[in-house]
């Protein structure tokens, strides 16, 4: 089973490189984008039960794949709802 793991920075933390790819399409004439948020996409492919799985994976994802200072994660598991 494959997990989802997507990090981005809080909404309340500049974005740097995020801006700069907004003013590129800029200008390049792509005029629609109003913000531009660059963060990370992993995908664990698991063995054994997700579900016994997660409460450990979440925990990785908080120390490990994000820094909970700046950053937030959203952990997908198999046939979650989205």
């Amino acid at each position: 089973m494959k997990v989802k793991v997507i990090v981005t920075p809080k909404e309340t933390v500049l974005d740097p490189q995020g801006a700069a790819v907004r003013e590129a399409m800029q200008h390049l004439g792509f005029s629609g984008a109003r913000e531009v948020r660059i963060g990370r996409y992993l995908e664990i492919d698991l063995e054994g039960d997700p579900v016994e799985q997660e409460p450990k994976l979440r925990e990785l994802c908080h120390d490990l794949l994000s820094n909970p200072v700046i950053e937030d994660y959203r952990l997908e598991m198999p046939n979650e709802k989205k």
